[in-house]
């Protein structure tokens, strides 16, 4: 008898986060849940966007009794302000990511720690460029094309190069509408100017701005994070791993990998698979080295790597409390400050490695190009020596844990999808076997998952409930970041998943050999979602507005969420959310953020709190569109 698929519920995930917990109670620590009960309740000011701080006057709060700000400004204006210095501070968090990873290109050697492994995307994007490859070195063509790429961010003229990879449609309406984006530095620094004190007042420019600035994010600096990346460290393909705290192993060095860039965890990658390393964690009692990950850097390695997924964003915190982890080396973003305290409250040992992310109890080695494999095999000694110091008592790990399927790149689609309705393309040319499967019913539609979890609501429940209902419909799933997360410790990732599907899309994944939910990176990676909405709406012969394709953010956190959904909303997908956006202090911003963008662009913003409605509003919206299209 085959074995019976089950996922892993949120009850037996908050199971072990409170058994979890009792080891912060037993070492003295608070952790996220008692900080939560702290915060309680929240400054309702701030939750509705109408706290201005930007100048010394105030701070300045918005109420029937003080309509106005001590400068005039409005409730309208001081919402707008907010919003877009959040899309701001989004954008330049993952467009200063991808300018860190065109660097590493920058300084690539052949004999080098960073290299080109993907030659023929490199070649691809030279051809894109205009730059010439006849004849020439390997990597005077890298150096030139990420000469071009670093230029991107501060050209002095034109647009940002990658927009010319929308459709033609697309390009039209951001030009017609003034928020074709220019450089990535140049929107950022417009957007703060914009916002300082004295200067707009008007919220529908506000608004336009976070799209431009989203725009110069999505359609810019993030492409080039996941472009570049994908040159260096290869373009990921479907791979097999595992998710959930159950991959910590109690034989092995247990090394966690958490943040963002992948320069740091490809190194620790490489170096922990060499003899001398695996030799030194046995001479110090252990079976090996095991690297897990967490957050996008998990994501990062586990499509290039196959390395196991620890967990998502609220899980940063379980995975020290299981008293198993050598050792912690973070990059950027989405990192506690808590998890240095609580570091020393075991035996993990806490690396930063970038200037960017510098965080108190942490042990500061700052990673360059020169110094990777030095940093890299640094910490991996320290962890194999730290093995032995381990204290038994305070050791406990889940035992919860699924097989992913991860890895599903533009081309890992194309690659997989391929043989659905027996067509015979060029797998790297079209999404034709997709769209044959939209437009016979076989798949409803797709939704673009994508986000962090968040203590606002139930951690992750929103996530996988509403994953579960949109495939039951037929509703094929990519996801990113920490809803990828979500989906792999659920075990919506695995292939066996496919037993909670409708009967159209079950077949799919059959044939196909794709499991419901689409891993396709980290949250920089969203901008594959961008180029195969719009390689689907080309190969289609449709516009990005008339697909049957949605985006969801059901438990979105932080201010790159509100730059990933202006670039999303911009690229003519409609984004539904879960969390309220920060501006309902002010009717004028709601509605301009919903009907607004919808008459400029042609998409909006679509929220709701109750997660059972979210999920109803998307089928809706999809079935809206397949019968608008005739279909």
């Amino acid at each position: 008898m085959s074995e019976v698929f089950q996922t892993t519920t949120v009850e037996q995930m908050e199971a072990d986060t409170a058994r979890l917990y009792e080891n912060a109670v037993k070492v003295g620590m608070d952790v996220w849940q008692d900080r939560v009960k702290n915060q309680t309740p929240h400054c309702g000011f701030g939750e509705k966007g109408i706290c201005c701080r930007i100048c010394s006057m105030g701070p300045c709060r918005i109420s029937p009794k003080a309509p106005k700000g001590i400068c005039g400004a409005n409730a309208a204006t001081i919402a707008g302000r907010n919003y877009l210095r959040m899309a701001a501070g989004g954008a330049s968090a993952h467009s200063d990511h991808g300018r860190e990873c065109v660097w590493k290109m920058y300084d690539a050697t052949a004999d080098g720690y960073y290299h080109v492994t993907d030659e023929k995307k490199l070649y691809k994007l030279a051809a894109e460029w205009g730059v010439e490859t006849e004849g020439r070195d390997l990597y005077e063509v890298a150096h030139e094309v990420a000469e071009m790429g670093l230029n991107e961010y501060g050209k002095i003229n034109g647009f940002q190069k990658w927009t010319q990879r929308a459709t033609e449609e697309r390009q039209k309406v951001w030009n017609e509408q003034g928020i074709m984006p220019r450089a990535v530095d140049r929107e950022v620094v417009t957007a703060m100017h914009m916002t300082h004190m004295g200067c707009t007042a008007d919220a529908e420019a506000l608004v336009r701005q976070a799209l431009r600035t989203g725009l110069a994010d999505g359609w810019g600096g993030s492409m080039a994070g996941t472009e570049f990346t994908d040159i260096l460290y290869g373009t990921p393909m479907p791979k097999e791993t595992e998710g959930n705290l159950g991959v910590l192993d109690k034989e092995m060095v247990n090394i966690v990998c958490h943040g963002h860039d992948p320069a740091v965890s490809e190194m620790i990658v490489t170096f922990s698979e060499t003899k001398e390393m695996q030799d030194l964690a046995r001479a110090n009692g252990a079976k090996g080295i095991n690297i897990v990950g967490l957050c996008c850097t998990a994501n990062e390695i586990a499509m290039r790597h196959g390395v196991k997924m620890a967990g998502n964003f609220l899980q940063q915190e379980n995975v020290l409390l299981t008293g198993v982890v050598e050792a912690i080396c973070v990059d950027v973003q989405c990192i506690f400050p808590n998890i240095g305290p609580l570091s020393e409250c075991f035996h993990t040992k806490f690396y930063t490695t970038s200037p960017i992310a510098r965080i108190p109890y942490s042990t500061y080695l700052p990673l360059t190009s020169e110094n990777a494999g030095e940093v890299a095999k640094e910490i991996i000694t320290a962890a194999c020596n730290n093995f032995k110091n381990r204290d038994e008592s305070k050791i406990f790990i889940p035992d919860h844990k699924h097989k992913a399927s991860v890895g599903y790149s533009c081309e890992g689609i194309k690659g997989q999808l391929d043989t659905v309705t027996n067509s015979h393309f060029d797998v790297l040319d079209t999404y034709q076997p997709l769209i044959d499967c939209v437009t016979s019913g076989v798949l409803r539609g797709a939704v673009a998952m994508v986000g962090c979890n968040n203590p606002k609501v139930r951690p992750d429940w929103s996530h996988i409930e509403i994953m579960k209902k949109l495939i039951a419909n037929d509703v094929v799933i990519v996801a990113t970041g920490c809803a990828a997360q979500a989906a792999s410790k659920a075990g919506l990732l695995d292939k066996r998943s496919k037993v909670l599907c409708g009967e159209g899309l079950r077949r799919v994944c059959t044939l196909a050999d794709i499991p419901p939910v689409l891993h396709m990176g980290s949250c920089v990676d969203i901008s594959r979602m961008m180029l195969l909405v719009c390689g689907i709406a080309k190969d289609w012969g449709i516009e990005t507005t008339q697909l049957p394709v949605l985006g969801c953010a059901p438990e979105w956190m932080s201010e790159k969420a509100v730059s990933i959904a202006n670039y999303v909303v911009a690229t003519g997908i409609d984004v539904y959310l879960g969390i309220d956006p920060l501006v309902g202090g002010s009717d004028q911003m709601m509605d301009l953020i919903t009907n607004g963008t919808t008459e400029w662009v042609g998409a909006g913003y679509h929220i709701n709190t109750d997660p059972d409605q979210l999920v109803e509003d998307m089928l809706n919206a999809i079935e809206a569109k397949r019968d608008a299209l005739g279909i």
